[in-house]
């Protein structure tokens, strides 16, 4: 395929759009992790400061990866535990219909997904059964306990559903905190994208992108470049599909 002007640059982040948004502050230099030295530019009043020209080429390697995964026929998962990421994860996963985490990272995951997959398939059952006027013959009471527990459900595994397999790749903002997640995923295979902050460890993580983790400015602009460059690898996606199935029948 001819890549043109515009398919390089599509993922460029300018550095003036990433230093409005604050990506550029990292923790107090004292709370560092020396592996993250390489994508540091200095320290000012006592707070480490990245080297945004890296900052945005390092998300664009990202997004770029990122779409040909998804074009290929992968999937992503989105992961974002913290209160100021919660709210952003879930509405841009939502718009690229991908999967998405933001209460806690799911123990199982990847090492027991056969369990999580049962936990999902619970919730759509009592979704639909509820739905369907099923639990109208319950009493109050028990109405009551069968709506926390699809609340319940809802709020591990609300963002899951439609995944039918093991993620191929998870979307992270702030590595440091889904530590957890990281040491479950990548042994299985699992490709790791994530915002890395100043006291995080870069070498777990795939496509590392330095930048702050925690101003809602910095995860916005960051997770909606991602969450762009996942749209676009599935209408490759769906542009492939439908390649083939006119093959097919031409043939």
């Amino acid at each position: 395929m001819k890549k043109t002007e515009s398919d390089q640059l599509e993922f460029i982040v300018p550095l003036k759009d990433l230093l409005e948004a604050g990506c550029h502050f990292g923790h107090q230099a004292k709370r560092w992790n020396p592996k993250m030295s390489p994508y540091l530019y200095t320290i000012r009043d006592g707070v480490h400061i990245f080297d945004l020209a890296q900052t945005s080429k390092l998300l664009a390697d990202a997004c770029k990866a990122g779409k040909q995964l998804v074009a290929e026929g992968g999937t992503i998962v989105f992961v974002g535990t913290k209160r100021q990421s919660q709210a952003i994860v879930k509405e841009e996963a939502q718009k690229v219909g991908a999967g998405f985490i933001t209460t806690r990272w799911l123990g199982g995951l990847v090492s027991n997904w056969s369990q999580i997959d049962k936990s999902i398939g619970k919730l759509i059952d009592m979704r639909q059964k509820k739905e369907a006027g099923e639990y109208k013959k319950y009493t109050k009471k028990e109405n009551l306990l069968l709506d926390r527990e699809i609340a319940r459900l809802d709020r591990f595994f609300g963002g899951l559903i439609g995944l039918k397999k093991i993620p191929d790749a998870l979307f992270i903002v702030d590595s440091h905190r889904e530590l957890t997640a990281i040491r479950e995923a990548r042994p299985a295979g699992v490709k790791i994208f994530a915002i890395t902050d100043s006291n995080a460890d870069p070498v777990v993580v795939d496509y590392p992108i330095p930048a702050n983790d925690d101003a809602v400015r910095s995860i916005t602009l960051i997770v909606s470049t991602f969450a762009k460059a996942v749209a676009q690898g599935m209408v490759l996606r769906e542009k492939s599909k439908v390649k083939i199935t006119n093959e097919n029948k031409s043939n």
